[in-house]
């Protein structure tokens, strides 16, 4: 018999914003594996840190690179599809073995996360269940307090990584926008919200829910770098009443 594959959303970073469900999955799988940088702990631990037991099998899957090479380059792309190669084989044993592996993903594991390169290549050989979890720019726009879509509004989730004249092209086609992977192409999106007659509207929010959360009028931060765990928001409601 083989294991149980489970991915688990971990939430935007608060604790309690974990879902009873995902709790109970990681209590009660045999290994939990998780996402980090090298000689680092990563995110998605520190937030189920309370429900890890002492007997727990951790394994810990760490990326080769993070921003050391762009994205587009060829070696990025070799050695990323490589380690999700060598990380799938690395749960798959456990699977082979009869053990239940949750592998934590921060956020949704299907919404942007890196669950989903092990599930596109174990789901197919072993049983699976992904548990959702509250999403980065749900509790972002929680915290800020901003109604973001109504009625017939449209919202667009736009990846910071696109070029700046299709940044702005999209967000001024759409209601509302949620720009992540906001990190160093923050001067790029700032530009791209001028061009496209949004930029006042738009307000800037870093590790949302987490203890160190900080939030600003976009228009009124001069930094131009951004943590990873940062996003803008742009509402489209207008008749705010």
């Amino acid at each position: 018999m083989s294991g149980r594959l489970v991915g688990v959303g971990t939430g935007p970073g608060d604790p309690e914003l974990l879902t009873l469900k995902a709790v109970r999955a990681i209590e009660g799988a045999d290994v939990v594996a998780y996402f980090a940088k090298e000689g680092k702990g990563g995110n998605g631990k520190a937030i189920v840190e309370h429900f890890l037991q002492a007997d727990k099998i951790l394994l810990p899957l760490y990326y080769p690179v993070t921003t050391e090479i762009a994205k587009t380059d060829t070696r990025y792309q070799s050695r990323i599809t490589g380690f999700y190669d060598e990380a799938s084989a690395a749960v798959a044993r456990h699977l082979d073995e009869g053990r239940s592996v949750a592998v934590l993903s921060e956020g949704d594991p299907l919404f942007y996360g890196s669950y989903m390169h092990l599930h596109v290549r174990l789901a197919g050989r072993y049983l699976t269940e992904v548990i959702p979890g509250i999403s980065a720019m749900s509790g972002c726009w929680s915290l800020a307090g901003i109604p973001i879509v109504q009625g017939d509004d449209v919202l667009s989730v736009l990846p910071g990584t696109l070029g700046e004249a299709e940044l702005a092209r999209r967000l001024a086609d759409t209601q509302a926008a949620v720009i992540m992977k906001v990190g160093r192409n923050l001067p790029k999106i700032r530009r791209a919200l001028q061009a496209a007659g949004r930029l006042q509207e738009a307000v800037y929010v870093e590790r949302g829910t987490m203890m160190n959360a900080a939030m600003a009028k976009l228009a009124d931060r001069p930094e131009d770098e951004a943590p990873y765990f940062s996003l803008v928001l742009v509402p489209g409601w207008e008749d705010s009443r």
